[in-house]
């Protein structure tokens, strides 16, 4: 590997590793804190919806369009981003783990999570995390190839790339760290599932050099994106809006999910 390629790498590695920060920041927050647990769930929620609608999906359809012509794009794009809701439905059934979104979680007066709370509230909390790990690792991989061949090829623009992909995995580490660290109560454990969602990146970084890089295709990449785009928005309409719901407040659930919003906003603008 080059020096190009070795500068390409180091940029991939640390829009990855920025999960980490995110889980660094989640660490700060009291379990007992339902009012947290819910504006964090509802500000991940926010996160994914806005970046799977903003960013993700007019980024596949401008790939496939280029690639197949403009109407033929779009409807592929289209079918890539329901295959994505359609597979992770699918999994979701298939998980042995019970689920529902109807009952409400036993919580305190004081709106505090009791020690032991209920073990299916724990249980979901935990598939919601380990569901978002999936999700950000499959957006990050594909998203770690385009940043390493990016970087190749324009150094400069490898770098702007780089710092606005470490800004968006900041919130999705804590996407991940919070619904892990509330159904378990363990910081190490919610910590390696969001260090090891935001690996993926430069996974898919050396992947891109030494198999995918001489064959991919721009088509490849614009499905790839719908169906992670499908993915996150099941993830966040099925999984973290309700259990969002379920630990507090409705206002307070929606706070989250404007102020997600906001931040990818704010992000996605600074760095056009």
């Amino acid at each position: 590997m080059d020096h190009t390629a070795l500068f390409a790498f180091s940029l991939t590695l640390i829009a990855g590793l920025s999960t980490g920060i995110g889980s660094l920041i989640a660490t700060f927050a009291k379990r007992a804190n339902t009012k947290f647990l819910s504006i964090s769930l509802g500000f991940s929620a926010g996160v994914m919806l806005y970046v799977s609608f903003m960013e993700i999906i007019p980024k596949s359809q401008d790939i496939l369009s280029e690639a197949m012509g403009g109407k033929l794009g779009v409807l592929v794009a289209m079918i890539s981003f329901f295959s994505g809701m359609a597979l992770i439905a699918i999994i979701d059934k298939l998980l042995p783990i019970s689920k529902s979104h109807h009952e409400r979680p036993i919580v305190y007066k004081d709106g505090k999570i009791p020690e032991k709370a209920e073990p299916n509230k724990e249980e979901k909390l935990l598939r919601m995390g380990l569901f978002t790990a999936l999700a950000i690792a499959i957006h990050n991989f594909p998203e770690g190839i385009a940043t390493f061949l990016s970087a190749l090829q324009h150094p400069a623009l490898g770098l702007s790339i780089t710092m606005a992909i470490a800004i968006h995995n900041i919130p999705e580490g804590i996407s991940v760290y919070i619904p892990i660290y509330y159904a378990t109560g363990k910081k190490k454990m919610a910590f390696a599932y969001s260090f090891l969602s935001g690996l993926a990146e430069p996974i898919g970084a050396l992947l891109g050099y030494f198999l995918v890089r001489p064959y991919l295709s721009g088509a490849l990449f614009g499905i790839i994106f719908a169906c992670v785009a499908g993915i996150m928005v099941f993830i966040s309409l099925d999984e973290l809006l309700p259990t969002a719901h379920d630990y507090g407040e409705p206002d307070l659930s929606i706070l989250g999910v404007v102020g997600g919003m906001i931040i990818m906003a704010l992000s996605l603008y600074l760095f056009m």
